[in-house]
Parts: C-alpha cells; structure tokens; sequence
C-alpha cells in the first residue's frame, strides 16, 4: 500500500510594480512546474496586500498561495531554484501540510469570520450576541 503524496503550500509574494506579464509568467511557471512533476490541487490569488514589513523597500506585495502535492523531492528543489532567481519575485515559502490540515481561508474578500460565526456554540461556551 502506498501513502499518498505529501500536500505542500507554496506562497509567493510578487512585486505589484512588476509588469503584469512578468508576475503572470511567474505564476504560470510554477503552475506548469507543478503540472509536470506533481498535481496541483488549488490556486488562489489573494490580490495586493500589505507587507507585515518592508523588504527592499516595498511596503505591499501581490499575494498567490499554490497547494500542490509533490511525491518528487525535485519538484521542490526546482521551484526553489527559479524562484530564487526570478526577478518580480519578493518572497516565496514552500511548506510541507501536515495531514488534516485545514483548507486555506478565502483571503479574496480580505474578511475573516470569527469563531463564533463558523461554529456552533456548546453548552460550556455561550454564544456572543
């Protein structure tokens, strides 16, 4: 019997003064190097945000979170390798889901819910109004 291939997060930071091409060829590389060596489970474009804090004096990026599973230890050295070297790229991380990871927050909407809105109150925790 065999596991199944380990889920990994990928989340790239891109510079918003980049030309469009260029960030769009960023993405679709890592998509295409995802395709070819792996599967790519979901996609989500988070748009432009603030940066917790400036790096090389940018104070906002635009956003992807890429979740893929990988069975091939050189779909993530691949990726690292271009992405370490392509220009528009501010930061990336790729981190490896522990099972029973929850899925991703819809980030689009900028709106997160409270606890309170997504789950049921028990007899011990009382709902707040």
């Amino acid at each position: 019997m065999t596991l199944p291939a380990p889920t990994y997060d990928l989340v790239l930071l891109l510079d918003p003064q980049a030309e469009e091409p260029e960030r769009a060829k960023i993405v679709a590389d890592a998509r295409e190097a995802i395709a070819a060596k792996g599967e790519l489970v979901h996609h989500d474009e988070w748009g432009e945000r603030a940066l917790a804090y400036p790096i090389d004096h940018k104070t906002t990026a635009e956003y992807h979170l890429l979740q893929f599973h990988a069975s091939q230890v050189e779909l993530i050295e691949e990726l690292s390798r271009s992405l370490h070297i392509a220009d528009g790229v501010i930061r990336f991380r790729i981190n490896k889901l522990k099972p029973g990871t929850p899925d991703a927050p819809d980030m689009r909407s900028g709106v997160t819910h409270s606890r309170e809105e997504t789950e049921p109150a028990t007899p011990e925790e009382p709902a707040v109004a």
